[in-house]
C-alpha cells in the first residue's frame, strides 16, 4: 500500500473566494474523486482550525492506494488534472510525500 499525503497553503482571496471558501471547494472536489477513479482505495480531506496558528498549511489530501504504478495513474487522470487546475490558481504552496506502508 502507498500512503499520498498532500498539503497546501492557500491564497488569502482567490478566484473571487476566501481561503476558507477555496479549501472547502478543494475538500469537495477531491473527494469526489473517489467516484471516478477506481484506484483511489481512501482518500481524505480535511481543512485546517480556524484557530490553528498562522504558519499551518490550509489543507491536507490524505489518500491510499495499492502501489506507486497506481499513485502515477491517479496524477494523469483527466478528473484529477481538473481538480488540479482549480488547485493551482488558489494554493500558495505545496508539499507531497509518497510512502509504502
Amino acid at each position: 500500500m502507498v500512503k499520498h499525503i498532500v498539503l497546501f497553503k492557500l491564497a488569502d482571496k482567490a478566484e473571487g473566494n476566501s481561503k476558507l471558501r477555496n479549501a472547502e471547494i478543494i475538500k469537495e472536489r477531491l473527494e469526489n474523486l473517489k467516484n471516478s477513479i477506481p484506484q483511489i482505495r481512501k482518500i481524505h480531506v480535511h481543512i485546517n482550525a480556524q484557530d490553528a496558528p498562522d504558519g499551518n498549511y490550509d489543507t491536507i489530501l490524505d489518500t491510499e492506494f495499492d502501489n506507486m504504478d497506481d499513485v502515477k495513474s491517479y496524477a494523469v487522470h483527466p478528473d484529477h488534472l481538473k481538480a488540479v487546475e482549480f488547485i493551482t490558481k488558489v494554493r500558495v504552496s505545496r508539499a507531497a510525500i509518497d510512502y509504502e506502508f
